[in-house]
């Protein structure tokens, strides 16, 4: 029996091993199924062949094969070291097909293909008849062409039979032709997380520090082979960080071998082209068309390097494919050859705004610091820089630095490039630029002044990526040196490291930190304040107060920042206002600040800030919002975070959605947020995104009546004191009404007391009133004050349209007086409740609502279900008659306005056309929510099909 090796651990592939796993368990009951792989060369397709072979062999006999570049040429090689282990079975085939596999053991070779391929599959089948079969064969881009025809052959109709063929694809991504039918899994690059586990894995005993960690992952492109050879090439100083990372791979790796021989392959003209996309970061069309004109470079060399796989063409622009490609070739470029493609590139890009690549290349082929044109460059990146375009400014900052001669002025330039590289999203390559910068930035004593300020922001630079990309404790320790540098000199700097250096803390759960920034604060020296420095000033001290519980104070201060917000144009500074307006409960105030903070941070381009400005939009959307409600803010904000690789504020937006789907029960929508949340807010230490995912836990359980599991998961470790973060404040009302639910009605006393000094200090919000007196209401001795608690609670929630609240509270009014055996005043407010929950589609909150209404005696029709489709071969009548299909589009377009927002949103993409995956890809949901959602809107529509939807729609 062939073995493979044993199986690595894999990362990143589920939904692969899924599909592998499926078609093992399927063969295990006779229902046989065929799968191809297919990758670039170090995408892990072996691996997975590995782990199938493991997975299968306690069970299954386990053949295979693997393709060998030199035996691709020999007939039935392949064939050969696959069935060799059934050798034995041969003599009991037919004498047709017997004769025919003699040909592979070495016999005569007289047989028709046709034949040999039956024989194939009968003995396999034969095979099976002892157990499961599992057939993998690895690289069968080199098999030869008759081994590969007659598997695949067989491959295609095993679907009868307890075997599974599983094949292995690799080189250019592409699949040979004798693969036709059967089906394939593209592999893609891991993303992040699974890359770092590899990586991992492979330094064993060994640590790469977060930085290394990131290069090494950032220029592997996903690549698992690559990664391990990354990480095999480590030095000890690189992995103590006392030496640069690693800027490409190692000489002897297969990817960067791959890419060589493609490009030794090309003609010369193509290698040219090839290399200026190398050496520039992309080509336009007229680039490329001059480069052809006075390069030497012809229509077929074109042809040739698109044909290679080593240049991506979008539209008219022309790249390398990826940054492994890029590094890779740059690195096996002789002297020579970079410096024909840098002088090619400053003769080709002539036009106006080409200036800056024109004179970074002129300078690179000459091989020699220039400070004119250094000087020259920085001018440019300036103006790019005001006008916002921070995508081309901070690489002509980078190149103007590599120009420059003076060490101080080099660190300033480099400094812009970083900050402008941080602003245009690229977190990266701006943590990248701030190791470069750091031997010109030197601490130690004698070092000058202005190396020490340039420290100082760098050290403030990397403080807001870190809180950004979700590593707050990490990041609190350099914005304090930041600060402590910066006081006395930049008072303005000194003050924004403390407020990032709070976000951080915050976000951390570190409140002792918190407070001692704060403190901090307040002593900075400073030359007057302006609105910017006072808004900071004073939303630092309320939060503080809020943390200690000084309510009062809190909301002295807190109120002047909200005042304060309307007289700035800084995103961050409006952003933080926004938060001072969430914590005092004002709705509209924080609403506004934060929708203004978003549109400063998009007109000046800065991308992290936009993203900031979008999670406290969508906090504040959701929190002080009527929910549960579509939050465009947080869908925005989730897609730029993941683009721009800023995992605190996913993780924040992650916490918000899966809050916002569970005030109304949708388990699917919330579940499918919470688990990449979980993961995330663990690894990186996410305390306050991980708090607003307990709360929404604690929602679902709620809806579900679990009231225990929902205050377990509410409650703070030594009770429910005032050191409660702000973070967890909000949720106190459902803590009251899941510890009241669940017997526990004197530790929701203290709970609620608290949370009543806070609303009473801070807010008058009438949303927040109204859940205040939901909660008296609950801890109610008497019925009769209950109600009077109860009422008051409904008439602060239609003051404050916080809908959804008047539902649960309608439905705890009701379940309250329907066990005080008064079941007529209790059936008006179940079906108060009732309506509302229908109309957000709030099932399980339905489904309660429901149950106590008929626990107090009111007969309940059925939810209406979705008609039996037609029986076959009945046509669906159409609808431009007068018949059964008029009556339902006058019946679903009378019920459309009773959509939710995201069920007509998901409604209008199917309608569209656009498959349950599509949808969910775009909505960032999983396939499952948008099947339950759809569900939905069929039953409350009344059709029974996507093509009524369609007419419906239209």
């Amino acid at each position: 029996m062939a073995q493979a090796p044993p199986p690595q651990r894999i990362h990143g592939r589920d939904r692969e091993l899924g599909a592998i796993g499926a078609m093992l368990d399927r063969a295990r009951d006779g229902r046989g199924g065929a799968l191809a792989i297919v990758a670039d060369t170090g995408m892990g397709g072996t691996a997975l062949l590995e782990a199938a072979a493991a997975k299968a062999a306690p069970r299954f006999r386990v053949l295979g094969t693997t393709g060998v570049q030199g035996e691709s040429a020999v007939p039935y090689a392949g064939l050969h070291r696959l069935l060799r282990p059934l050798s034995g079975l041969i003599a009991e085939l037919p004498p047709a097909h017997r004769d025919a596999l003699g040909a592979v053991t070495g016999g005569p070779c007289r047989v028709t293909p046709f034949v040999l391929y039956a024989a194939v599959c009968e003995l396999l089948s034969r095979a099976a008849r002892n157990g499961p079969v599992l057939c993998w064969a690895d690289d069968v881009q080199w098999l030869d062409r008759v081994s590969l025809e007659a598997l695949a052959f067989a491959a295609r109709r095993v679907q009868d039979e307890p075997v599974a063929v599983l094949f292995a694809a690799h080189g250019d991504g592409r699949a040979p032709d004798a693969l036709a039918g059967i089906r394939r899994l593209h592999l893609a690059p891991l993303d992040e997380d699974a890359s770092l586990q590899v990586l991992q894995d492979a330094l064993g005993c060994g640590t790469a520090g977060g930085d290394l960690a990131e290069d090494v992952v950032d220029l592997a492109c996903g690549l698992p082979l690559a990664i391990r050879d990354l990480a095999a090439a480590l030095t000890p100083k690189q992995l103590s960080g006392t030496a640069p990372p690693p800027r490409s791979l190692p000489a002897d790796s297969a990817p960067r071998a791959l890419h060589r021989r493609r490009y030794l392959r090309l003609p010369a003209g193509a290698q040219r082209l090839v290399l200026m996309a190398v050496a520039d970061e992309w080509l336009s069309g007229a680039t490329v068309a001059r480069a052809m004109r006075t390069g030497g470079i012809g229509p077929r060399d074109v042809e040739a390097a698109r044909a290679s796989g080593l240049l991506r063409f979008e539209g008219e622009a022309v790249t390398a494919r990826d940054r492994l490609v890029r590094s890779s070739l740059w690195a096996d470029a002789s002297r020579e050859e970079r410096q024909d493609a840098h002088a090619l590139l400053a003769e080709v890009l002539v036009q106006k705004w080409q200036r800056p690549r024109r004179l970074w290349h002129r300078a690179a082929a000459a091989g020699d610091p220039d400070d004119q044109v250094a000087g020259e460059l920085a001018a440019v990146a300036r103006e790019s820089r005001k006008a916002g375009r921070y995508a081309d400014s901070w690489r002509v900052w980078k190149r103007a630095a590599a120009l420059t001669t003076d060490r101080g002025t080099r660190a300033g330039r480099l400094l812009s490039a970083t900050a402008d590289a941080w602003a245009s999203g690229r977190s990266r390559r701006a943590r990248a630029l701030l190791r470069e910068l750091r031997p010109l930035t030197a601490t130690e004593p004698g070092a000058t002044t202005e190396a020490r300020v340039s420290r100082a922001h760098a050290d403030l630079l990397r403080g807001e990526i870190d809180v950004a990309a979700g590593s707050p404790a990490t990041a609190v320790p350099p914005l304090r040196d930041a600060a402590e540098r910066l006081a006395g000199r930049d008072a303005d700097a000194a003050l924004t490291a403390l407020m990032w250096a709070a976000e951080a803390a915050d976000a951390a759960g570190d409140h002792d930190a918190y407070l001692e920034i704060a403190g901090r604060a307040a002593t900075l020296p400073r030359d007057g304040t302006g609105p910017r420095t006072e808004l900071m000033l004073t939303h630092l001290a309320g939060m503080a107060a809020t943390i200690r519980g000084r309510y009062a104070e809190a909301a002295q201060r807190l109120g002047r920042s909200v005042l304060l917000g309307a007289e700035v144009t800084d995103p961050a500074a409006q952003a933080w206002a926004a938060l001072s307006a969430f914590v005092l409960g004002d709705a509209p105030a924080a609403r506004t600040l934060a929708a203004g903070a978003v549109a400063s941070a998009r007109r000046t381009g800065n991308a992290p800030l936009e993203s900031f400005a979008l999670v406290v939009a969508g906090r504040c959307e959701a929190l002080l919002g009527h929910p549960p409600s579509p939050i465009a803010a947080c869908h925005d904000g989730l897609r730029l975070a993941r683009a721009t690789r800023l995992h605190g504020h996913a993780a924040e937006q992650l916490a918000t959605l899966a809050l916002t789907a569970s005030f109304n029960g949708d388990e699917n929508t919330a579940r499918g947020h919470l688990e990449p949340l979980t993961g995330a807010a663990g690894r990186r230490g996410l305390t306050r995104a991980a708090a607003f995912g307990s709360w929404a836990a604690a929602c679902l359980d709620l809806a579900a009546d679990r009231p225990a599991d929902a205050a377990a998961r509410l409650s703070l470790p030594g009770g429910a004191g005032p050191a409660h973060p702000p973070a967890r404040l909000p949720a106190v009302p459902h803590l009251v009404e899941a510890l009241v639910l669940g017997g526990e009605r004197d530790q929701a006393v203290r709970a609620f007391e608290h949370y009543r000094r806070w609303t009473d200090g801070t807010s008058r919000a009438p949303a927040r009133s109204a859940l205040a007196r939901r909660c008296l209401a609950l801890l109610a001795d008497c019925d009769a004050e209950a109600a009077e608690h109860f009422a008051e609670a409904l008439r602060l929630h239609e003051a404050a349209g916080a809908v959804f609240d008047l539902a649960r509270t309608e439905l705890l009014f009701g379940h309250r007086l329907r066990r005080g055996r008064r079941p007529r005043a209790a059936r008006e407010h179940l079906r108060a409740a009732l309506r509302i929950f229908e109309r957000y589609d709030a099932v399980p909150w339905t489904v309660r609502a429901r149950a106590e209404l008929r626990a107090a005696g009111e007969t309940i029709a059925p939810p209406p279900a979705a008609e039996p489709a037609p029986p076959a071969g009945v046509r669906e009548t159409g609808t431009d008659g007068g018949g059964p299909g008029t009556a339902t589009a006058t019946r679903t377009a009378n019920g459309l306005a009773g959509l939710t927002a995201q069920q007509a949103n998901i409604a209008r993409m199917a309608a569209e056309g656009a498959t349950n995956r599509e949808i969910a890809a775009r909505l960032l949901l999983s396939p499952r929510t948008i099947d339950h959602h759809l569900r939905n809107v069929f039953t409350r529509l009344g059709i029974r099909s996507r093509v009524e939807l369609a007419r419906l729609i239209r």
